[in-house]
């Protein structure tokens, strides 16, 4: 029977939240269950705590957090009579070492966002508790009152069982109690307001009311006294600081209350009050570790974000500075000393940050990671935000010493600047900076760049473009056009290669240029090239089946290097061809010379392969790379094409004679070994004789037709291209 239940309560709670729940309700009992005054058993007691763990687990996990529902759960301890003190400090220790622990596994938060929100739900439960307990006071607070009130008043029929009463409730209770006349002149104190003040009875006995006035005191805590002494209000109820007789401050919950005759005129005025020091303290802790960065103590993403939304809001002629920095290669540090290295090292960056941003108006804090932001407000940010970028260069510059090895520390800093008050956010001034300092990175690094709003323009359009391309694929929105591949020798079509295009719905039609390298940083392009593919060989097949007493017409498709490191490239050229019917030797794939760079047996045996079953291999952008002409006896490639710079020097009058032995070199040495040879970037009659003369078998190029939709293919012959 124990067996089936267990194997039902698996398969109703599959990741075993329910059993961690348990196991955190027993934690919890065990913490607060000898504090507590209650007749339950510590069984019965930790039954009664698991519907709270499971209230803060809910809390947790929440998609629109709100951590003040945490509040009920501090409730339901001062309701469960767990009013001791330890009670919910113990309560606020487990719940910081274990509840992210047994009920933090969920996916769709990091360690990092539930570790503040278990401070955050800490706070509301220490709120929660404290209202509760405060609510539970005055209730014992109004019948203390009362009591007092009718103590007085009876005194004449029972003065001494009155007075014997009074002085048992007021001597006894828990919180401080002080009575004192409508002058201000305090006439009583029981003994733990007494302990409030430090314990010495003629610290507070004696003294005026209006002794006890405080910096902190809110506006309004004054004019509430005034009210009550002159007999417009029975009672109020304030948060009040007061100074201890050794110049500590005691923070309090002041209830004040009017004491009337018998006839309703005001006689008396009585004070209680709670001590509420330690629990300020804890919300000041909770607030610091909830906006400050654990590791190096710097204020974090929340509180840096905090400030500079007022900076950048800020009116008054004022202006903002903001330096964003990353660190050039902590990575590598990362990796080769490991993550506790790492993070020594960047408490020594957070260090020699903060020495720099000591100026009224600066700050530093770290967003995460090594990023770490400086700000600097005031009339002259425009000039101080440079010297602070300069300052933090420099100091970096210095090595640090880690394990016994010197390591010199980069950086990449973007800088936005500008007067408060304008129209960009703060998240937009953040954005800039950010990509500003990939700017500064791109650029070699430690260094500085200035935000430029065209470049940020850019920026954001290529992220724009890179989260939209996959939608694009799916949408169908890229196409292809062709470009003829014109015989040199007659003036015949070859064939053409297939260039892709995308029909952006707010860019209109972007060149390769605009998203191929966006697409080779994503990964997208091993099946955005393999739908070029299919769709240059399906548009071939079709050619040669319509105009099939022309001879058969070759495709050209490029490869990016990440295609030629993909492990499907064979198969899935070889499915292509299948399924179109179109021959091998029609097809041949263009790589360029760059991608063959140092290239490996494992990374040519693909092309090996392609190659031996008859489709052709040629080498794009030739000229371009180091050009090691004794690579190309090991390359499997069957064609070589010119890169486009070497027929720019033959559009002048006369046609640079280096550049002609340099073709006239490279077709020789091709010819010998079988290799033919295309030239890219042919834009007039005087190229075409020349490169004729030279050698070159096929060429491609403006002056024979721009790329096209495929129907304009065989429309084309050289006296039409001309």
């Amino acid at each position: 029977m124990r067996a089936s239940s267990q194997a039902t309560g698996s398969a109703a709670d599959p990741d075993g939240l329910e059993d961690r729940l348990r196991r955190f309700a027993t934690i919890w009992s065990r913490a607060i269950f000898p504090v507590t005054a209650t007749s339950m058993t510590r069984p019965e007691f930790e039954r009664h705590l698991l519907p709270l763990a499971r209230e803060l687990s809910t809390a947790l996990h929440a998609g629109s957090f709100d951590p003040r529902s945490a509040q009920h759960t501090g409730a339901a301890l001062v309701d469960a009579h767990c009013t001791d003190p330890d009670a919910l400090s113990r309560t606020l220790g487990v719940i910081d070492s274990y509840l992210v622990l047994y009920c933090g596994s969920a996916q769709e938060y990091s360690a990092e966002e539930l570790r503040a929100r278990c401070a955050r739900l800490q706070h509301s439960v220490a709120a929660g508790y404290a209202h509760a307990l405060r609510e539970r006071t005055l209730v014992e607070q109004e019948a203390i009152a009362r009591s007092s009130m009718r103590a007085r008043s009876d005194a004449a029929e029972a003065l001494h069982a009155t007075e014997a009463r009074f002085r048992a409730i007021f001597e006894g209770a828990a919180i401080g109690i002080g009575i004192a006349d409508l002058d201000g002149n305090v006439l009583e104190v029981n003994e733990a307001l007494t302990r409030m003040f430090g314990g010495l009875e003629h610290h507070v006995r004696g003294h005026k009311v209006t002794d006890w006035s405080h910096p902190e005191d809110r506006p309004h805590v004054w004019e509430l006294y005034r009210e009550l002494v002159r007999g417009d209000r029975d009672h109020f109820r304030v948060e009040k600081p007061f100074y201890r007789n050794d110049g500590t401050v005691l923070w309090t919950n002041l209830t004040v209350s009017l004491l009337r005759d018998a006839d309703g005129l005001p006689q008396y005025q009585l004070a209680l009050m709670e001590d509420t020091t330690e629990r300020r303290l804890l919300n000041l802790r909770l607030r610091y570790e909830a906006t400050h960065d654990a590791l190096t103590g710097l204020p974090n993403r929340t509180l840096f974000f905090e400030r500079l939304e007022k900076a950048v809001t800020a009116g008054g002629g004022t202006r903002f500075g903001l330096c964003y920095l990353d660190l050039d290669g902590f990575k590598a540090i990362n990796d080769s000393l490991g993550h506790a290295a790492g993070d020594r090292l960047l408490v020594e960056v957070a260090d020699r940050l903060q020495s720099c941003a000591t100026a009224p108006g600066e700050m530093v804090a770290r967003l995460g990671g090594d990023e770490f932001v400086a700000l600097t407000t005031g009339p002259g940010a425009q000039r101080e935000v440079h010297e602070l970028a300069a300052r933090i260069l420099a100091v970096l510059a210095t090595p640090i010493r880690i394990d016994g090895r010197e390591f010199t520390v980069r950086g990449s800093i973007g800088i936005v600047e500008g007067p408060a008050g304008g129209e960009r956010t703060a998240a937009e001034v953040l954005r800039s900076a950010d990509i500003t300092m990939y700017r500064a990175k791109s650029a070699g690094g430690n260094r500085f760049e200035l935000a430029d709003p065209e470049a940020d323009a850019r920026a954001i359009t290529r992220h724009g473009l890179t989260t939209s391309l996959p939608a694009a694929l799916e949408r169908g929105e890229f196409f292809i056009e062709y470009q003829p591949l014109v015989h040199l020798g007659d003036g015949t079509v070859h064939g053409a290669e297939a260039l892709v295009r995308w029909c952006h719905p707010q860019h209109g039609v972007l060149g390769p240029d605009r998203f191929i390298p966006l697409a080779e940083h994503t990964g997208l392009i091993v099946p955005l090239g393999r739908w070029v593919l299919q769709e240059a060989v399906r548009q071939a097949r079709f050619w040669q089946q319509r105009h099939a007493d022309g001879g058969p017409l070759r495709i050209n498709v490029n490869l990016s290097p990440a295609q030629l490191h993909h492990p499907g490239l064979v198969a899935d050229t070889v499915a292509v061809l299948e399924r179109s019917g179109l021959e091998p030797g029609a097809l041949c794939l263009e790589v360029t010379e760059s991608a063959l760079i140092g290239a490996d047996e494992d990374l040519l045996k693909p092309l090996r392969q392609l190659s031996e079953m008859g489709v052709d291999i040629a080498l794009d952008d030739f000229g371009t790379g180091y050009s090691n002409l004794a690579n190309l006896r090991r390359l499997p490639v069957n064609v070589l094409k010119l890169d486009r710079s070497f027929t720019q020097g033959m559009q002048r009058s006369p046609a640079d004679p280096v550049d002609l032995k340099i073709v006239e070199g490279i077709v020789s040495l091709a010819h010998s070994l079988e290799l033919a040879v295309t030239v890219e970037g042919v834009e007039t009659g005087a190229q075409a004789v020349q490169l004729r003369e030279l050698g070159c078998d096929t060429a491609q190029g403006w002056y024979y037709a721009r790329p096209g939709p495929p129907e304009k293919l065989h429309a084309l012959s050289l006296a039409d291209a001309v």
